[in-house]
């Protein structure tokens, strides 16, 4: 009698797989396979997905969480860099979830350069994310892919601590900031070391953001970001030094901060981004460039 593979990985289906496969997780590509299923159904259910839904998944890997994904009953398109894992998916999905097959699409590219997906527009992110490019991976989707009603993403718990940090905590910063631009965020859960292979050297966690409108400004998000940039390049100094800096001219960079009804000598870690985006407009309005050397050489 033949034994009907199960739905989910398991830690050693994980293994046996990438025995076969011939790989070996690397910390270049920030690889560490989820083989609990439990932790995989939690995110799922953290993540809120529905059937019917079309989510993007990025950094699939060996398939654990694609697999909790389709079970849903949602479609699923993944992003994955390594040709030798994103070979192996499709048949990994026909083994274990083979009426799902038809709800799954695959795309074999570097996420920061992606542009666009194949199928509908997606509405949900959910991804354990490679941890050494969680939050520019992170960012460029939400820039991209403004049909992203809502995210979920396993990071390092100290960049989980950052995306939801509010303004004047310790962990508050460039991260934080810019993730508020698009999206409200939150820790949703600490996920334990032991449901990795191999086990990382960090704690992960669980981040829950839902898409919100950006604050209401005549500056642009770039021109927003590269003052939040300046603003925290240097956190101990005042908004007033740290943005002088930038514009070359203090008088002018101390006005336009006022004028914005913020605090000249208060710090960036103090602004939340509606606070960020009125001091940019204004900067703007004094007549001051925001961007930095490199940007205005461009």
């Amino acid at each position: 009698m033949t034994e009907t593979p199960a739905a989910l990985l398991g830690p050693a289906q994980i293994r046996a797989l990438a025995e076969r496969l011939g790989v070996r997780p690397t910390k270049t590509l920030g690889q560490n396979f989820v083989h609990d299923g439990g932790t995989v159904r939690k995110i799922v259910r953290a993540a809120g997905v529905q059937a019917g839904e079309r989510v993007v998944e990025i950094g699939p890997g060996l398939g654990s969480l694609t697999l909790g994904l389709l079970e849903t009953g949602a479609s699923v398109v993944a992003v994955e860099i390594d040709p030798v894992l994103a070979a192996e998916l499709p048949a990994t999905v026909a083994a274990h979830q083979p009426d799902a097959v038809d709800r799954f699409e695959l795309v074999l590219q570097d996420a920061m350069t992606v542009t666009e997906l194949p199928g509908p527009p997606p509405v949900a992110l959910v991804a354990n994310l490679p941890y050494n490019v969680s939050v520019p991976v992170l960012l460029t989707f939400l820039e991209r892919f403004d049909s992203l009603e809502r995210v979920l993403v396993m990071v390092q718990a100290e960049v989980a601590d950052r995306l939801a940090a509010p303004p004047g905590s310790r962990t508050y910063g460039v991260p934080s900031v810019k993730a508020a631009w698009y999206c409200s965020a939150h820790r949703a859960a600490t996920v334990g070391r032991t449901v990795f292979w191999p086990v990382p050297n960090v704690d992960s966690a669980l981040v829950s953001m839902t898409r919100r409108e950006p604050p209401t400004t005549r500056a642009s998000r770039v021109e927003v970001f590269a003052v939040v940039d300046a603003a925290f390049a240097q956190r101990r100094k005042t908004l007033r030094s740290a943005l002088a800096a930038v514009t070359g001219d203090a008088v002018r960079t101390e006005e336009a901060i006022r004028a914005a009804g913020v605090d000249p000598t208060a710090r960036g870690e103090r602004l939340d981004v509606a606070d960020f985006a009125r001091v940019t407009e204004q900067l703007i309005e004094h007549g001051l460039s925001v961007a930095g050397p490199r940007e205005r050489q461009r």
